[in-house]
């Protein structure tokens, strides 16, 4: 079982909606031991967007980030796109040597630096339910590359 990292933006309905399929697909997958989602994770005693909000999200993703041995990326965002922060967490997991699962549901193409590295390709949340974490199947991106 694997302790997993959900990286993905969550700045409007349609993204919200993505985010919390993927954490009842992750919850209801039996070779996840847990997951993150930095979404419940508000720090509320701090002032939105304030350095101090800042500093906590941030210490606080990392420390979900660095122990978890997967990382499943939400890459739709705006158009072909990549949410900065998604991209960010994405490049450290590579450069982690962790393997990060791409989910695309949105038509469109990928980044070459987010497609090449990534381990496997999803096109629909509700696969992640039953991806099997512990033989982590791989499979490449065949769509359009940019």
């Amino acid at each position: 079982m694997k302790r997993v990292y959900l990286a993905g933006p969550f700045f409007d309905d349609e993204q919200i909606d993505r985010i919390e399929r993927l954490e009842k697909a992750l919850a209801d997958n039996e070779t996840v031991s847990e997951f993150f989602s930095p979404r419940t994770e508000v720090h509320d005693e701090f002032e939105f967007g304030s350095k101090e909000w800042a500093a906590a999200i941030y210490k606080g993703d990392k420390e979900h980030l660095d122990p978890a041995e997967v990382v499943v990326a939400v890459i739709d965002y705006d158009n072909d796109y990549v949410d900065p922060g998604t991209a960010w967490e994405i490049g450290y997991s590579e450069a982690m040597n962790k393997p990060v699962i791409l989910v695309k549901e949105k038509e469109g193409a990928i980044n070459l630096m987010i497609s090449s590295p990534a381990h496997a390709v999803v096109t629909d949340a509700a696969e992640i339910a039953s991806y099997d974490f512990d033989k982590l199947p791989a499979n490449t991106w065949t769509g359009k590359t940019f």
